[in-house]
């Protein structure tokens, strides 16, 4: 297998016989970065029904369970 060296923010794609792109390579810090980014719109998605807090709530919250220090 031959190494592929890319640019940060380059990306290659690979063409079928017609020419049709059917593929892409992309750095893996690009892509891992992608990854994230869907799992945290998944996250907003599930939660998107969930009742909002205030953050004085939130705060609160935090204080009791230790988290946030006074």
């Amino acid at each position: 297998m031959s190494k592929i060296t890319l640019d940060k923010g380059q990306e290659q794609y690979i063409v079928d016989a017609n020419g049709n792109k059917t593929a892409v390579i992309l750095d893996i810090e690009l892509y891992e970065q992608m990854l994230e980014d869907i799992h945290d719109l998944a996250v907003v998605a599930e939660r998107r029904s969930q009742q909002s807090i205030s953050l004085a709530e939130m705060k609160e919250r935090l204080s009791l369970n230790g988290t946030l220090s006074n």
